[in-house]
C-alpha cells in the first residue's frame, strides 16, 4: 500500500503537539532528488568482492546522499560520510562506498559491506543517521557496535565509528565508541525517524546489484 506523506506528515506533527504541549509542530523531514551540495556521489557499478585486507567497506543506504541529504538532526551527508572516512584514514587502512540498494534495514546494509570487505568489515549507514559496524560471518541482526539513536550521534562520534572499524580490520579489539544517551530521545524523535526510514524504503530495489560509488567532496566542507 501506498503511503501518502501528506497525510502522514499531518498525523505525525499532531502527535509531536500532543507530546510537547505546544503549537502545531512542523516536520521538516522533505526529501530532495539533489543530493548534497557538499558532495557528488556516482554509481560506478555492480561492486566486486575486495582483497584488500586493509580495506573497509562503508555501506550507505539507497536514498543516502541523494534523495535525502541530511540526517534526523540535519547534519549534511556529506560531513557524516567524510568523518566516518576520516576515522578509517586515521587509522592506515583505505575505505570504500557502496550502496546497497536492496535494503533500507542498516543490520543488511552493514553485513552486505562486510561482505564485500577485504578485511570482512564493514559500516552500514543510513540516511537518517544511523550507523552500525558489522563483520562478515555474523548474522544480520549480530553486529560489532551499533548505534540506533542516531539523534545523539555527533561528528565526533562517525569518526570514532571509522577508527573502530578499522581497527576490528586490523584485529584489533577496541573499546566501543562511547555515545551520549537521553531516554526521552526516543519519543522526541520516533515520528520523524519512522517518516525518514518511509522515505528510505521508497528507493530500495531488491533485485538492483550493489554499486562501488565514486564520492566527490566539494570545498563547502
Amino acid at each position: 500500500m501506498e503511503v501518502n506523506e501528506q497525510v502522514l506528515r499531518s498525523v505525525i506533527e499532531q502527535v509531536l503537539s500532543n507530546y510537547t504541549g505546544t503549537q502545531p509542530v512542523k516536520v521538516q523531514a522533505k526529501a530532495t532528488a539533489q543530493g548534497s551540495s557538499n558532495m557528488e556521489l556516482e554509481d560506478l557499478g555492480k561492486a566486486k568482492q575486495g582483497t584488500d585486507k586493509k580495506e573497509v567497506v562503508i555501506g550507505i543506504a539507497p536514498a543516502f546522499g541523494q534523495f535525502q541529504n541530511k540526517t534526523i538532526i540535519k547534519e549534511d551527508h556529506a560531513k557524516v560520510l567524510r568523518e566516518i572516512m576520516a576515522g578509517i584514514e586515521e587509522e592506515g587502512l583505505t575505505p570504500r562506498v557502496v550502496r546497497v540498494y536492496n535494503s533500507s534495514d542498516v543490520a543488511f546494509v552493514g553485513l552486505a559491506a562486510a561482505k564485500l570487505a577485504g578485511s570482512g568489515i564493514g559500516i552500514g549507514l543510513q540516511s537518517k543517521g544511523t550507523v552500525i559496524i558489522h563483520q562478515k560471518d555474523l548474522a544480520p541482526l549480530s553486529n560489532l557496535e551499533l548505534f540506533p539513536q542516531a539523534p545523539l550521534l555527533t561528528m565526533e562520534t562517525y569518526r570514532d565509528v571509522g577508527r573502530n572499524a578499522a581497527k576490528y580490520a586490523k584485529g584489533e579489539s577496541p573499546s566501543p565508541v562511547p555515545t551520549l544517551n537521553d531516554q526521552m530521545a526516543r519519543p522526541k524523535y520516533q515520528a520523524v525517524a519512522a517518516l525518514l526510514h518511509i522515505k528510505e524504503t521508497k528507493h530500495v530495489d531488491r533485485h538492483k546489484d550493489t554499486v562501488d560509488v565514486k564520492v566527490t567532496f566539494k570545498g563547502g566542507l
